[in-house]
């Protein structure tokens, strides 16, 4: 095997190293913690505090600079380290205060000295005063208000979690984004709300930091005075000029680090916009003419009243008039250097970019729905629609069109509909998290919660809370969750709108699909004997009346042999269901080898031949038709009540104009024609229609 050769530049041992970067948070931390026990001379601890000054510093240049939040997303980290320097640091300070203080100030080293003599003047009731102010500064305003921006954002970004993940994924379906970009787009809202989280959690570091130096200060100046007037023999007076002053210095060295980190903290928490806050303020805050105008005003009038330092209000007044002027001579400018396509680009020549096309099939659905698109919440309705699509394919015999989810913030939030080819279909409600107990038609029982009618097949029905759906469930309801909701009826509408969903690209697929099981039936037959528009609307024709094509080679083979002798699809439509006449009886009633249907009373059918018949020459009563419709309708559900399917059986020549006549007032009612009873089968009338004429 040959070895993998070194980057150019480097020995080839280094190769072999761990990465120091993996191994760099360990070691400080290891170090940090160190410091707690073992004893540091003055010199490190001196750059030791030289240093937690200059991460401070590095922080807040950072958090300033930074354009968005996620681009410092270690921040909550990097606050749990500099929060542990800054306690090591009061640990190993307060060992050599206590040790050493006795010798002087400078026992602690010279930075603890100089903050002690050159901050607070070397008073010690100032220093007192002073880090009281500091820490009320960083526990009470930045700290408190920081965490709390922190505790608002992580609890919007948790909501929003589900709907920005929804939106991924109908971009994603949409074309408009690969699976690569989903993929880190999820990445960043997961990372987004963990940043927030973190942030909530890490303020509490803060907190406690500003609690430990009160305490550490007392600690130290109790023990100093202590350890100075009873060990080591030395003056009330002086104990106290040393050892509290020593105490204090060191408080102040650790605390203005924490007040710098606390900014910095807030800055990156309370940032909106993807850019850097120095360049926002100043956009944002000093870009408008008439507020600095207004301002110097103001100043100005102040600077004139009698008593008042003019020298500062008159100078501010004239530095914000100027501004004002300079930013109105900017705004009045003629914007020369643009070029011309950059202004001409709104009203740029239309493309075909700009064409969305509409989706074959949609689910739009309110926000509180979202969650059970979630998966990370608990919500299954991908699962389920995805199941539906499955047993569609398997009943309706071709694969239907995805279904893309949109949410809609125009809709009730507990609202959905779905939409085919951006025609709404269906809609309806659902609530999520509780149980829509449906009523079979025979229950007496009521159940608390909100009546309702069961979206898909109009029964009655009631949303009840989770607790009572073992209640609901003994008393004999129907009881389902929201998700099953949504996806029966997406499945019933797609099963009442499958001729709507066989389109052009869906019949092509169906048939490559069956050419690899019956390839020369399929090349012998389209496009050769019967052209693929006419197949599109034999088999259109079939699903309108429920007519499932899993049986496409018995279509094909009917259709190969009557395609010769007319190009009519109608004509065609009729011949293929003869074909099929036992697949569709079987459908309706099973094994049974009696059929129970609905006849029409001769008279009248007698009428209907002559009005409805290929050349009729006398049109249908309007009237008459609407009778026959109610009535239709009437017997079908009497015949669904017994628990019996509602065929109507009507002369072949009427068959097809008595389905379309019917459909709209009766969907449920199925038209058969004498020649589709199979010979095995024998027929029952169990209610005659009739209406004088």
């Amino acid at each position: 095997m040959n070895a993998i050769a070194a980057p150019a530049g480097k020995p080839a041992w280094l190769g072999k190293l761990p990465d120091l970067r993996a191994l760099g948070a360990p070691l400080v931390i290891v170090l940090v913690l160190a410091m707690m026990l073992v004893p540091l001379p003055p010199f490190l601890l001196d750059l030791m505090f030289s240093f937690n000054i200059a991460v401070a510093l590095v922080v807040l240049m950072v958090s300033a600079a930074t354009k968005r939040t996620l681009d410092f997303a270690s921040f909550p980290s990097v606050l749990l380290v500099t929060t542990l320097l800054r306690l090591s640091l009061n640990v190993a300070s307060t060992r050599a205060v206590l040790l050493n203080g006795h010798t002087g100030t400078g026992a602690a080293g010279q930075v603890i000295e100089s903050f002690a003599h050159f901050l607070i003047g070397g008073s010690f009731a100032v220093g007192v005063v002073v880090f009281a102010i500091l820490t009320i500064i960083n526990f009470v305003v930045i700290t408190k208000g920081a965490g709390r921006i922190a505790e608002v954002s992580a609890r919007f970004a948790l909501d929003a979690m589900p709907g920005k993940q929804m939106a991924i994924d109908a971009d994603m379906a949409a074309g408009s984004i690969d699976e690569k970009e989903a993929r880190r787009r999820r990445a960043e809202v997961t990372q987004e709300a963990e940043f927030y989280g973190s942030m909530d959690g890490a303020s509490k570091f803060v907190r406690g930091d500003a609690i430990a130096g009160i305490l550490i200060l007392f600690i130290n100046a109790i023990g100093g005075l202590a350890i100075g007037a009873l060990q080591h023999g030395l003056p009330v007076g002086q104990a106290v000029d040393q050892y509290v002053l020593l105490a204090i210095g060191d408080g102040l060295v650790a605390q203005v680090p924490a007040l710098v980190i606390s900014v910095a903290a807030g800055l990156i928490v309370s940032r909106v916009g993807e850019e850097d806050i120095g360049r926002q303020v100043a956009t944002q805050l000093f870009s408008i003419p008439r507020a600095l105008g207004l301002t110097g005003g103001v100043l100005g009038v102040l600077g004139l009243i009698p008593g008042m330092p003019h020298v500062p209000f008159l100078l501010l007044a004239s530095l914000c008039g100027w501004s004002a002027w300079m930013l109105a001579r900017i705004a009045a400018r003629p914007k020369v250097d643009e070029p011309v396509v950059a202004a001409a680009a709104p009203n740029a020549e239309a493309s075909w970019d700009d064409v969305a096309p509409v989706d074959l099939l949609g689910l739009e659905v309110g926000y509180r729905l979202i969650a059970l698109v979630d998966k990370a919440s608990g919500g299954d309705l991908l699962g389920r629609i995805k199941g539906v699509r499955k047993k569609f394919a398997a009943e309706v015999g071709f694969l239907p069109p995805a279904v893309h989810i949109r949410d809609n913030l125009e809709l009730h939030p507990s609202a959905y509909r779905i939409q085919l080819r951006g025609v709404v279909v269906g809609e309806g409600q659902a609530f999520a998290g509780m149980y829509l107990a449906i009523n079979p038609g025979h229950i007496k029982v009521p159940l608390a919660g909100t009546v309702t009618k069961d979206p898909a097949f109009g029964l009655e029905a009631t949303w009840i809370e989770a607790r009572l759906r073992e209640q609901a469930q003994a008393a004999g309801f129907t009881v389902v969750d929201a998700s099953t909701v949504l996806a029966t009826h997406l499945n019933h509408v797609m099963q009442s709108q499958a001729a709507q969903l066989l389109g052009r690209a869906e019949v092509q697929d169906l048939l490559a699909h069956t050419r690899k099981y019956a390839p020369t039936l399929v090349d012998d037959t389209v496009p050769k004997v019967v052209p693929l528009p006419v197949l599109q609307k034999v088999l259109r024709n079939l699903l309108e009346e429920t007519v499932h094509l899993r049986d496409l080679r018995g279509v094909l083979e009917v259709l190969a042999e009557q395609a010769g002798t007319t190009p009519d699809a109608e004509v065609l439509t009729r011949e293929v269901r003869v074909g099929l006449a036992a697949a569709i009886v079987q459908h309706l009633y099973g094994s049974s080898r009696e059929l129970g249907v609905l006849a029409i009373e001769p008279g009248l059918e007698q009428v209907l031949v002559q009005a409805l018949a290929p050349q009729a020459t006398a049109p249908l009563d309007p009237g008459m038709a609407e009778v026959l419709c109610n009535q239709a309708a009437q017997a079908a559900q009497e015949q669904e009540e017994a628990g019996l399917p509602a065929c109507l059986l009507v002369p072949d020549r009427i068959r097809s104009p008595m389905a379309r006549l019917l459909r709209r007032r009766a969907p449920r009612l199925h038209v058969l024609a004498h020649s589709e009873i199979p010979r095995t089968h024998t027929i029952q009338i169990q209610r005659v229609i009739g209406v004088t004429p």
